[in-house]
């Protein structure tokens, strides 16, 4: 069921009880005054029902606390804690007057990122999108063309206008680092307890022999090492694998073979399921001696992660989702996201028709990463007027050789440096380098509103520009009339202590401050 406050109805005045009105100036109160809450609102409202089931927590609670969540970077507990400490926060999450109690619990949390979906925050992200480019929400289908009219020519494409920056990154998982010896240790541990469980519910006294104390003892004799040779490695590899071999056909003879019901849980079969494929792939490496296997499994607890060739200098290989990022003034997107390794430069099509869906035209321009401009995408947007700004093909002119052009040319690429900047934000100040949800479905909804938080900074920024630039021009008109009236005047002026009035034009005075005759001039150019 669904209960819900428009935004419109909150007010400032007696919130806290130690004061009468909270601060307007608050970094909560503007960004609450800016977001399109009722929008959001409605695409939360979208897993609901209107009329059936317990009544659903205020969207704008939930909505808000999210934003708090990922702008602090706390966890779910955290974040129910620092919103039940602040008022600020609490009148940015809807509430009508200040309360020590919590909003909701924190498992709401959990539960919202698997409602929701990558769906649900991508739709929020669009509304943010669209109060950013001031565009208005059409409502409904357009009409059809008038009969008497006549035959209707379609109007001609917009012109392509703006420039996208494109790129890739990685958002690593919040896992452990991933060892072969480690993983195989850690299925063997999981078998063991699947076989005392399994022994616990066929209600056997004599449990079958497993040796966990020797393979305990084998792993720490290698891992407590702080230098291990490679065949010290390999040996420590086969003895894990033969006690994880010797487990798993114990939990089979346990079990009782095909046709026989599962006794224990559904997690626990899952995990029964990875620890056999884990088994598989370490074998097939042990045995080939090779270091590769697709579709590698390196998290017994988040199975769909996979390692990430990055190249990078801190780290060669990263864990976690691979994401294809669009930019456009200051505001990101998120077009693309996989568990596995992928070519980027191949999405680079996808990204302009998702740019011409955003803003209803092409981009004049994308400023990609060298990894982009192969020909075929060259050939591809040669038809529809789009500029690749990246080295060009062939051998460089006379012209592109002069130190202008190649200045120009150094200015221009520069500028893919933001998108660079934005994931350096979203993994410094809004947690992008650690995914702690466990679930790949909710893994992808906290990349994704990690991205809708992002951009409602941006946007807060955007919008005290404008403020900015509106000011700035009422400025310029006050500073017009007032030059109007100086100029309707004699001339006046105060230069020394003994108030001597000169009527000159080398200086001129208004309320007693001293100007040169071309300063005022100089202000409204």
């Amino acid at each position: 069921m669904i209960r819900y406050t428009s935004s419109a109805q909150l007010s400032l005045e007696g919130f806290a009880p130690f004061c009468e009105k909270l601060d307007e100036s608050n970094r909560w109160v503007k960004l609450g005054r800016s977001l399109p809450w009722d929008d959001m609102a409605s695409v939360y409202h979208r897993a609901l029902s209107a009329g059936m089931g317990r009544p659903a927590v205020d969207a704008r609670k939930v909505i808000g606390a999210v934003i708090i969540k990922h702008k602090l970077k706390l966890t779910d507990e955290g974040t129910v804690e620092m919103i039940s400490e602040n008022p600020f926060q609490q009148w940015f999450c809807g509430l009508s007057a200040f309360t020590t109690e919590k909003i909701f619990d924190p498992s709401l949390f959990v539960t919202l990122r698997k409602r929701l979906g990558a769906e649900g925050f991508e739709a929020m992200n669009q509304a943010i999108l669209d109060l950013a480019e001031g565009r208005a929400r059409t409502k409904g289908k357009p009409a059809p063309p008038d009969p008497d009219m006549g035959e209707v020519q379609d109007p001609p494409p917009p012109a392509n206008k703006g420039e996208l920056k494109i790129d890739a990154t990685v958002a690593p998982q919040k896992i452990a680092w991933p060892t072969d010896l480690n993983l195989l240790n850690e299925a063997r541990e999981n078998t063991e307890a699947m076989i005392d469980a399994l022994c616990k519910e066929r209600g056997l006294k004599k449990k079958p022999r497993t040796y966990r104390k020797l393979a305990r003892k084998a792993y720490l004799a290698v891992i407590r090492k702080k230098k291990r040779t490679r065949r010290e490695i390999r040996k420590a590899i086969g003895q894990q694998l033969r006690y994880l071999r010797r487990n798993l056909r114990t939990i089979h003879r346990l079990w009782g073979g095909q046709g026989t019901p599962w006794p224990l849980g559904f997690r626990a079969l899952h995990r029964f399921w990875v620890v056999q494929e884990l088994y598989r792939q370490q074998k097939h490496m042990y045995d080939e001696r090779v270091h590769r296997v697709d579709n590698r499994i390196v998290s017994l607890g988040q199975p769909h992660v996979r390692p990430i060739v990055r190249g990078k200098a801190n780290a060669n290989v990263e864990f976690g989702a691979k994401l294809n990022v669009a930019l456009h003034d200051g505001m990101a997107w998120l077009d693309h996201l996989s568990w596995e390794a992928h070519n980027e430069g191949e999405w680079l099509l996808h990204h302009v028709e998702r740019y011409k869906k955003h803003y209803g035209h092409y981009p004049e321009a994308v400023n990609v990463d060298g990894i982009y401009c192969t020909r075929a995408n060259r050939a591809a947007l040669k038809p529809l007027g789009i500029r690749i700004i990246g080295k060009p093909l062939g051998r460089p002119t006379a012209e592109s050789l002069t130190a202008k052009a190649k200045h120009a040319k150094r200015k221009e690429m520069g500028k893919r440096n933001q998108i660079e900047g934005k994931f350096g934000q979203g993994k410094n100040a809004y947690g992008l380098n650690s995914i702690a949800a466990k679930r790949s479905d909710t893994s992808v909804s906290w990349i994704h509103a990690i991205f809708m938080v992002m951009n409602i900074n941006a946007l807060l920024d955007k919008l005290h520009e404008q403020a900015g630039l509106f000011a700035a021009f009422l400025l310029r008109i006050v500073l017009g009339v007032l030059r109007g009236i100086v100029d309707s005047f004699p001339l006046v002026a105060t230069c020394d202590a003994h108030h001597r009035y000169h009527a000159t034009s080398s200086r001129m005075q208004l309320g007693g401050i001293c100007l040169p005759p071309n300063r005022g001039a100089r202000l409204f150019q």
